[in-house]
């Protein structure tokens, strides 16, 4: 019987073992990319892929909210990147750039405006100053592009000094730079626009774009985009601002108004001490024998002044003689006004005119001699009902 189970469990053993041999030469090794888009980092900064990439090439890159990180370029070269917005840049700001490419500095900016021929200015500052000007390409019919490939004419060409092959870039075909005052030295020209040009500027030296979309996240790879941000800031430190924004209102203020400013300052410093609790030396205490009670209905009454006002008091007198009168005639609260004063003229014995006056609502605040006079007034036309 024990023989007879060995032979079975033996059996069962090596059934196992050539289920599992089968079933391990069935599975075949796989890999699956899942794509999960963009992180949280490059969907929030669009150019956090040429940022990385500047690192990547051993440059020292920081990334500035504003202008204020712009340091005067001293010893090691520097570049700046302006790819954000500059719709609230000030001249002050816009001076304070090029001073610091005329003293050593590299600018890259991406041009904003279009050249206006009535005015003969664009509105952007930066344009403007160093006499750039940007056009619509259908505007100018430089004509069709001449190259038989028409992938590669719609490309823009930068030639580089001893280089034979030009670097390709996806430029927008629909803007084109102009530099008015002829001092370009390098430029990149598709088959109908320029969409870069580079200037001396002082001791420095600027590079316009028109567009700045070939260094954005889905499109530094392609081309040669990526290659032309590193030719543009190698050797340098680089600073990327992504957007200038102008001169806040607090700035502005003490930069044109300090005088007012001052004078407003101590306005409320006064009016603030003016309304604080200031405290004097401890009076002594009055003793018992002075408390007299008109002392104590003075005090009373100056409280309900100081709290209540003019109008409370006198309501509240009011009020008072309207329920007396009520008392003597259960009538008097259905009589029109008028018809009130006739009555309580009558009960006290006084002209109904002088009663309208005392018994009108009050206004505004009387002087303290007419408004302690109306109180004597009511209070006698209280006592006299």
């Amino acid at each position: 019987m024990s023989g007879a189970r060995r032979l079975a469990l033996a059996a069962s053993g090596l059934a196992l073992a050539l289920l599992g041999a089968w079933l391990l030469g069935q599975l075949h090794p796989y890999r699956e990319i899942v794509e999960r888009g963009p992180t949280p980092q490059a969907r929030a900064n669009p150019y956090l892929a040429a940022e990385l990439f500047l690192r990547r090439q051993g440059l020292e890159v920081q990334r500035a909210s504003g202008l204020e990180a712009l340091a005067a370029p001293a010893g090691r070269p520097q570049t700046l990147l302006l790819l954000g917005g500059r719709e609230h840049m000030t001249p002050r700001q816009a001076e304070r750039v090029l001073d610091w490419v005329a003293a050593g500095g590299h600018l890259v900016f991406v041009a904003e405006r279009l050249w206006d021929e009535k005015t003969g200015r664009s509105g952007d500052l930066l344009l403007d100053g160093l006499g750039i000007q940007q056009h619509l390409s259908a505007d100018l019919a430089i004509g069709e592009p001449r190259d038989g490939d028409r992938r590669r004419a719609e490309l823009a060409r930068f030639y580089v000094q001893n280089e034979k092959t030009p670097a390709y870039l996806a430029f927008d075909n629909a803007f084109h730079l102009y530099d008015s005052r002829h001092r370009a030295y390098a430029w990149a020209n598709s088959g109908e626009a320029t969409h870069l040009l580079q200037v001396h500027h002082g001791q420095g030296s600027v590079t316009v774009l028109t567009d700045a979309w070939i260094w954005e996240n889905g499109e530094i790879g392609a081309h040669d985009h990526a290659w032309l941000l590193w030719h543009l800031s190698r050797g340098s430190q680089v600073t990327l601002i992504y957007r200038v924004a102008g001169d806040s209102l607090a700035t502005l203020l003490l930069r044109h108004f300090p005088a007012a400013l001052l004078a407003l300052a101590l306005l409320a410093g006064g009016l603030v001490w003016r309304a604080s609790l200031r405290q004097g030396p401890p009076l002594p205490v009055a003793g018992p024998a002075r408390r007299q009670l008109e002392e104590h209905l003075r005090a009373g009454a100056d409280f309900l002044l100081h709290r209540c006002g003019q109008a409370s008091l006198l309501q509240g007198l009011q009020q008072d003689i309207r329920r007396r009168a009520g008392q003597r005639d259960p009538g008097f609260a259905e009589l029109p006004e008028e018809a009130q004063w006739q009555l309580l003229a009558r009960f006290a014995r006084l002209p109904a005119g002088h009663i309208g006056r005392l018994m009108r609502p009050p206004g505004k605040a009387l002087p303290a001699a007419d408004f302690t006079r109306q109180v004597a007034d009511l209070q006698r036309l209280r006592n006299a009902l």
